[in-house]
């Protein structure tokens, strides 16, 4: 039995099929893929050409060719805590220290190579799709999609948005702030990113959850995805996080950033059901706010 991704609509008047499927949002290269990678068009069971003409009731079915992991992507067995899978989506909370994807210098040991495994154990025809990744000091949700032809619509779509919580050095001032600020590469740097004149649109919202005496626990909303962008921000705004050394902050009570995705808003790309999934504070950083007393 093929477990190649497939996407079954009714045809609500007559049409040509090609029109029917962009309205499904299917892109030209992926009909290309569909045509010359092993995919195929059904329509009431029967193959036919993108030329086709639907009438109104027919059963579309597109089957989309099989993906297989990435050549180089070396699968590693690990553990996974999983908030939520179904057919296309998969969401894992990630623990702080583990990067997201492997380098060069470290083809093992990433998200990806034990997401590679699990996709393998478990006959899930697809690459590894990360559509929302996190530093390797940062802790929580990540989302991936199951079929190239999903990363495609949750990308063109904004169908994704993503909270997170942070402790920041201070006495953050305002309840609520939005930061609008460009961001760039800092000097010869690799890593390293700062506020630009001339860098990438950002945005990000900041609310006060709760002040302390030598810190404040913020919320953080991204409008857009820059590399570091909360890191920059609020270094930007003399509030660096607590544990990140690299924009200024006190490695005193923390030796990681204090940053955690906790959560994400999804509009399920096939479904269009509204979806939020949570994930609590990681142990280190519930422990440092259980050790502080209110001002």
């Amino acid at each position: 039995m093929s477990n190649q991704f497939q996407l079954p609509f009714i045809s609500t008047k007559e049409q040509i099929l090609r029109e029917a499927l962009a309205e499904w949002d299917i892109s030209k290269r992926t009909l290309t893929a569909i045509k010359y990678e092993g995919g195929s068009l059904l329509v009431n069971g029967q193959e036919k050409t993108v030329r086709h003409i639907l009438q109104k009731g027919d059963m579309v079915t597109v089957i989309f060719p099989p993906e297989k992991v990435s050549e180089g992507l070396l699968l590693q067995a690990g553990e996974l805590d999983i908030v939520y899978e179904d057919d296309v989506l998969l969401v894992v909370n990630k623990p702080a220290g583990l990067v997201t994807i492997p380098s060069k210098e470290h083809p093992t040991g990433s998200l990806a190579n034990i997401i590679a495994y699990y996709y393998d154990q478990n006959y899930i025809s697809s690459t590894v799709h990360i559509l929302t990744r996190l530093d390797r000091d940062t802790s929580g949700l990540i989302c991936l999609v199951k079929n190239r032809h999903i990363h495609h619509l949750m990308t063109s779509n904004h169908l994704l948005e993503k909270t997170y919580e942070a402790f920041v050095e201070g006495n953050v001032e305002l309840n609520q702030q939005s930061i609008i600020a460009p961001i760039g590469r800092k000097g010869s740097s690799i890593i390293e990113r700062e506020v630009q004149a001339d860098g990438q649109y950002a945005h990000t919202d900041v609310t006060v959850l709760k002040r302390f005496e030598r810190f404040t626990h913020v919320s953080c909303l991204l409008h857009t995805g820059r590399t570091h962008q909360i890191r920059v921000h609020l270094a930007h705004i003399k509030h660096p996080l607590v544990g990140d050394e690299l924009y200024g902050g006190s490695v005193k009570d923390l030796i990681r950033s204090a940053l955690h995705c906790s959560s994400l808003t999804i509009k399920h790309p096939l479904t269009k059901e509204v979806m939020k999934l949570k994930a609590p504070l990681p142990k280190d950083m519930s422990e440092f706010l259980a050790l502080q007393s209110s001002p």
